[in-house]
C-alpha cells in the first residue's frame, strides 16, 4: 500500500500545509486565535484547526477509502476514534503537536501524520517545520531523515542515557516513581513535544522517552519510527507492544535499542 508515489504525495501535503497555514502564524498569534480545550493549558490554536481541516480531505483522496481521525476533530467530537475499529484504512493525523511550544514561540513542534491499517501503523511521518526535516518510517523498511537511514543509539547502560519525560499528566503515586527513577540516568529534557521526543530517540539523540497520555495521534508515527529505526515502544505494565488504538492514559517507554529495552524498563519500575 505504501509506494514511493503516495509517500511523496502525503510529504508533499505535510509540507504545504506547514508552509501555508502553520509557519505564517509562527511568532504571530493573536490572542483571539488561541483556545483551550479540556483545560487551561490544553491549548489549540487557529493552525491547528485550519492545518488539519485542509489535510483531512487531500488524504483521503491520495488513498480512496481511506477515513482521518484528527486530534481536533476527535476533541470535538469523540466518536471520530471509532473509525479506528473500522475496516477503513485509518490516517492519524496531530496537525501542530507542541501546541503549546508553538504559541509560546518555541521551535520544538511538528506535524505528525500516520497510516494505520488491522491495527497496525504502517507509515509514520514527522515533519519540524522550524528544523525543516521530514521523517519516514515504513514498516519493515526502515526510518528515514530527510532521504538518509537513522538508528537509535546502541548498548547505551541506564546510567549514561539521556531520555525525554514530564511529569505534567502522570497521576499519583507513579509521577513520584518515575520522577525519581528518572534521575539515575544522566539526564532528561522536557521538550513537551511527543513529534521531537520520538524523532530524537530515533535518530539517536537522546536514548529513552516515557509517555503516559495516549491519543493515538500522539504515538503511532513516532513509536513506528522508533522501531523502524532498532528501537521499541512498549508498555511499562506489562511489556506489551505499542499499537494505535484508543485507551485510557498508561505509561509507555521507547528506547532507542530494542535490546535495550527490559534494563531501561528494570530501571524505571
Amino acid at each position: 500500500m505504501m509506494n514511493d508515489g503516495l509517500i511523496e504525495e502525503v510529504t508533499g501535503l505535510m509540507r504545504q500545509a506547514a508552509a501555508e497555514l502553520i509557519l505564517p502564524r509562527y511568532l504571530q498569534l493573536e490572542t483571539h486565535e488561541i483556545d483551550t480545550k479540556t483545560s487551561p493549558t490544553d491549548l489549540v490554536t487557529i493552525a491547528d484547526r485550519e492545518a488539519e481541516e485542509w489535510l483531512t480531505p487531500r488524504l483521503m483522496e491520495v488513498l480512496p477509502g481511506s477515513v482521518v481521525v484528527g486530534e481536533e476533530a476527535a476533541s470535538a467530537d469523540p466518536s471520530v476514534l471509532d473509525r479506528l475499529s473500522g475496516e477503513a484504512p485509518v490516517w492519524l493525523v496531530d496537525p501542530v503537536d507542541g501546541t503549546a511550544n508553538f504559541v509560546e514561540g518555541k521551535r520544538e513542534f511538528g506535524v505528525m501524520v500516520a497510516l494505520v491499517e488491522g491495527g497496525l501503523t504502517r507509515a509514520g511521518f514527522i515533519f519540524a517545520p522550524v528544523e525543516n526535516v521530514m521523517a519516514i518510517a515504513v514498516r519493515g523498511e526502515g526510518a528515514t531523515l530527510d532521504g538518509e537511514a537513522i538508528h537509535g543509539r546502541k548498548n547505551v547502560p541506564f546510567s549514561e542515557a539521556f531520555g525525554d519525560y514530564s511529569s505534567k499528566y502522570v497521576k499519583p503515586p507513579l509521577r513520584e516513581h518515575l520522577s525519581a527513577a528518572v534521575l539515575t540516568s544522566a539526564g532528561t529534557s522536557q521538550k513537551h513535544c511527543s513529534a521531537y521526543a520520538y524523532l530524537d530517540c530515533a535518530r539517536g539523540q537522546i536514548d529513552y522517552v516515557l509517555q503516559f497520555l495516549m491519543s493515538p495521534w500522539d504515538h503511532a508515527a513516532g513509536g513506528l519510527m522508533v522501531e523502524e529505526a532498532g528501537g521499541a515502544l512498549r508498555f511499562l505494565d506489562d511489556g506489551a507492544a505499542y499499537h494505535p488504538v484508543p485507551r485510557a492514559p498508561r505509561a509507555a517507554l521507547a528506547c532507542g535499542d530494542a535490546e535495550m529495552w527490559q534494563t531501561y524498563r528494570e530501571a524505571v519500575t
